[in-house]
């Protein structure tokens, strides 16, 4: 299948909009996930749990991101190119493969969702107006927890995640649609006050998501497909900064990462419905992939949730078929940093 025009996700600040890039994907035969290989060739095959929306004829298309379990156990995931009206964050309940409107507004381009450690709140992160909003955990209650300019730029906020203390680590893709290395890591403390940059000149970071351990953050740099690693020093500051793992994506490029127990991350790939997982020392694991059946309707996996203390796995997979959760077993088992972002 062709490969659809790849359009900025900046662009679409004026809009209220995203434009997930479409293209075709040949993958391996259906089956079981295939545990003899080890390693790069290792396969993993995610299985489809249920199809959760439909292309919106208002924006042209679906596009599920954001995957948090809340304390009861359901799972909360956004559609970034909802429309006003439609549910922009819905509550999946995984068991009975049924779903149901949390939260929908007139702006909000909401590309994360994750549930904050210190008040326990729902934090979206808005792409389109530079904002990060909050919900109570019933969807109720919306507040602006953030907006504004950081060090003198307007956010494109991406993905976020947070640290034991609440405190919140945004992946800020600005200067994507320009192709300029302009994008950032703000850090912004729990009440909302105060943001720095702890990274600048980065490529379209995307992903974010703590080492397990709290050291240091993951950060995927989508139009560079690498990830970065950047160690803190404890105290709000960053120590060091390297590139950590260069993704052979192919057509496809890096999106969210998640990452389990045992440091493993989950690389997910916007342009192909299938994830990279690699070891904390840079080793490529496995791919998780969709089934071939139904590749060509799919153009990207964008993130995933590990039930936390369990291994299943539930990612988000969309394209001109629809937006699906597809669930898969994981390497270890699921923690904070592989719930939301």
């Amino acid at each position: 299948m062709r490969r659809l025009p790849l359009r900025s996700l900046t662009g679409l600040a004026a809009t209220g909009l995203l434009v997930l890039t479409g293209c075709g994907t040949a993958t391996r035969g259906d089956g079981p996930q295939d545990t003899a290989a080890t390693g790069a060739d290792r396969t993993i095959r995610a299985q489809k749990l249920m199809r959760l929306t439909e292309v919106h004829p208002e924006t042209g298309m679906t596009l599920l991101e954001g995957p948090a379990f809340d304390a009861d156990g359901d799972l909360l995931v956004v559609d970034v190119t909802a429309p006003a009206g439609e549910p922009k964050v819905l509550r999946v309940d995984v068991r009975k493969k049924t779903s149901g409107r949390v939260h929908t507004d007139d702006r909000g381009t909401y590309t994360s969702a994750q549930f904050s450690p210190h008040d326990g709140r729902i934090y979206l992160t808005d792409f389109s107006h530079g904002e990060i909003i909050s919900l109570a955990p019933d969807g109720s209650d919306p507040r602006t927890f953030f907006s504004g300019e950081v060090d003198g730029a307007a956010m494109n906020p991406d993905d976020l995640a947070f640290d034991q203390d609440g405190n919140l680590y945004v992946s800020d893709s600005r200067g994507m649609s320009e192709g300029r290395a302009e994008g950032r890591v703000v850090r912004i403390d729990r009440a909302g006050k105060n943001a720095t940059v702890l990274a600048d000149g980065m490529a379209a970071p995307n992903g974010i998501s703590f080492d397990s351990e709290y050291r240091g953050l993951w950060v995927s740099e989508l139009t560079q497909n690498r990830v970065s690693y950047l160690l803190l020093d404890g105290k709000g500051g960053v120590t060091s900064r390297h590139t950590a793992i260069r993704v052979d994506g192919g057509i496809a490029q890096t999106d969210s990462i998640a990452v389990d127990a045992d440091g493993n991350l989950y690389q997910a790939l916007h342009g192909r419905p299938a994830m990279a997982v690699y070891d904390r020392h840079g080793e490529r694991l496995a791919t998780v992939e969709v089934p071939a059946r139904a590749a060509g309707g799919l153009r990207s996996a964008t993130n995933v949730a590990i039930t936390p203390g369990g291994t299943k796995a539930y990612m988000t997979v969309s394209g001109p078929a629809g937006g699906y959760l597809y669930t898969f077993d994981a390497l270890a088992r699921g923690v904070r940093q592989s719930n939301g972002g």
